[in-house]
């Protein structure tokens, strides 16, 4: 029978999509499991963004967009750019795009040519090492351990860089570990950048909005300005405004760069829907007030997740800065055997385990580049944590 092309060899299925897809097959079937692998808002769409789409939607805003986005939305990212950031974005310095996903693909299958590297801090984001490979580059790790806050050592981020790099990718505040880096921290991986004029920087934000106890966010070209020629800023409605299955996305960069992705764009999916890019205007120049107040929320979360799982015997777990994940060590686990008869060797282990016996998903450590750890997403309501930590308790109790 015809072959599948080998660009799909080493790209893996995500490691979250699977266990949240097992979850909802679990549950299908009548098992009450809590799902805490899953990075999506528990909130809703905000009101007033759901009857911007409407509006719409009724006024006819039912065509084929541009491929680039349309001038109203790419106006008020524009506006948003600026406000929150500090930076400006000319309208062809904008690009609009099926998610910041479809941001990212756009980007790296634009810029990278077999054997191009491109370096990224370790634990990260499935995504990004597939996508590389994808595009036909070579993905290269440079850790981010705990014992740094799980941020990049601006000495390690230098060493592995080479001639062949095409790309560095920031995620701060982070998916899995939540850390953030300050503008501090951001100025001295800057610093590195500016040795190395030859690599594009990209800086996924799409954390930006959630972030607690004080902490400010940073993005490397505001931090800067002298990168900003080879920096992409990419960000999204998603998370900040709970509007995951919206799916836009977007980012501010070089002109040339912005040209090259929309072509890509343009030969994959064209333009975004239409009602979803007005329902983002309506997200980006409203009341900005419910992002703290729902921060607020994953801040009080975040807070009982941390002490809750430091509580369950074997369980380290790190207080992130942002985001909506804590990234915990279980090494503590590792070699004993669960109630069921598991024998627990890994993280891998540990979070089979943990789904089978006490119906809690969470995604191991390894998917993401780093072990022994499980990435536990509290983006969920706050009786349901309390029970699935609750729950992981007992199930490292009963380790033996």
């Amino acid at each position: 029978m015809p072959g599948i092309a080998d660009r799909l060899a080493n790209v893996e299925v995500s490691a979250s999509a699977a266990m949240t897809a097992l979850a909802r097959d679990m549950r299908a079937r009548g098992i009450a499991v809590i799902s805490l692998s899953q990075g999506e808002p528990d909130f809703q769409t905000p009101e007033h963004v759901v009857e911007a789409a409407h509006a719409a939607a009724r006024a006819g805003d039912t065509k084929y967009p541009p491929t680039e986005g349309t001038a109203a939305l790419k106006a008020s990212i524009a506006r948003k750019f600026k406000r929150d950031n500090g930076l400006d974005y000319a309208p062809d310095e904008i690009l609009v795009a099926n998610g910041g996903k479809q941001i990212i693909f756009d980007a790296l299958m634009a810029t990278v040519n077999p054997g191009d590297e491109v370096v990224i801090p370790r634990p990260s984001w499935i995504s990004y090492a597939d996508m590389a490979k994808f595009a036909g580059g070579v993905p290269v790790s440079v850790s981010c351990p705990q014992n740094n806050g799980f941020k990049v050592p601006p000495e390690e981020l230098d060493a592995a860089i080479t001639a062949r790099t095409k790309w560095l990718i920031l995620n701060f505040p982070n998916n899995p570990t939540g850390a953030a880096c300050s503008r501090k921290e951001m100025q001295a991986i800057a610093e590195v950048m500016l040795k190395h004029p030859h690599v594009w920087v990209m800086t996924d934000d799409m954390y930006e909005h959630l972030l607690y106890d004080g902490f400010e966010f940073a993005t490397i070209a505001a931090v800067e300005p002298r990168l900003r020629d080879r920096v992409l800023t990419v960000n999204g409605a998603s998370k900040a405004y709970a509007m995951t299955g919206w799916r836009i996305g977007y980012s501010g960069g070089p002109k040339r760069l912005i040209k090259a992705m929309a072509n890509v764009q343009g030969q994959s999916t064209s333009g975004v829907s239409t009602v979803g890019q007005a329902a983002t205007i309506a997200a980006l120049d409203g009341p900005q007030d419910l992002l703290a107040e729902r921060a607020a929320v994953y801040r009080d979360r975040r807070d009982l997740v941390v002490d809750m799982l430091n509580k369950a015997p074997g369980i380290s777990c790190h207080k992130p800065e942002g985001a909506f994940y804590v990234f915990p060590n279980v090494a503590g686990c590792l070699g004993k055997t669960s109630k069921g008869g598991r024998r627990i060797e890994t993280d891998t282990d540990f979070v089979t385990a943990l789904l089978a016996e006490k119906q809690v998903a969470v995604v191991q450590g390894a998917a993401y580049g780093m072990s022994p750890y499980v990435r536990v997403s509290y983006a969920t309501d706050t009786d349901s944590l309390r029970e699935a930590c609750g729950r992981i308790q007992e199930f490292c109790r009963d380790l033996v």
